[in-house]
């Protein structure tokens, strides 16, 4: 029997908990940290702001594609958004889903952003989406610091 996997990530920012949230939801705040460092998104549908579905497909500089997709399952601005996670083959099938919810919280010095990433199939889909997220949050840092 697998036992499914959790990731938690949490960093501070100085900025207001409405601007954190645009960030988190709006394609034009996703956009801009949106993917691990040196992917670039090329194509997506991304707006949390909303629900229903969207993907992203993320190319890495050998070009190599990476599509992810899902269905935006709750908005409560300016505090989460939810949403379905599962990457694709390279026949585009979707794979495993797991699911996403950001949670913004005012702070003394700005907003707190909790990212909850549930239900992953196994330790080392864990580290990978760790591996990802981390990376993205560091584009997101300097940012909204």
């Amino acid at each position: 029997m697998n036992v499914l996997e959790d990731v938690r990530l949490e960093r501070e920012f100085t900025v207001s908990p409405q601007v954190l949230f645009d960030y988190v939801s709006t394609p034009e705040g996703l956009l801009q940290w949106w993917g691990p460092e040196g992917l670039s998104v090329p194509e997506h549908d991304l707006d949390f702001s909303r629900k229903g579905p969207w993907f992203s497909v993320m190319v890495n500089p050998e070009g190599q594609r990476f599509k992810v997709s899902g269905h935006v399952t709750h908005v409560d601005p300016p505090k989460s958004v939810g949403f379905t996670w599962a990457w694709h083959d390279d026949a585009d099938t979707r794979g495993f889903e797991s699911h996403v919810t950001m949670t913004v919280t005012a702070t003394d010095r700005g907003a707190h952003l909790v990212i909850d990433h549930t239900g992953l199939p196994d330790a080392e889909a864990a580290e990978n989406h760790t591996k990802g997220w981390t990376s993205s949050l560091r584009k997101l840092e300097r940012l909204a610091g």
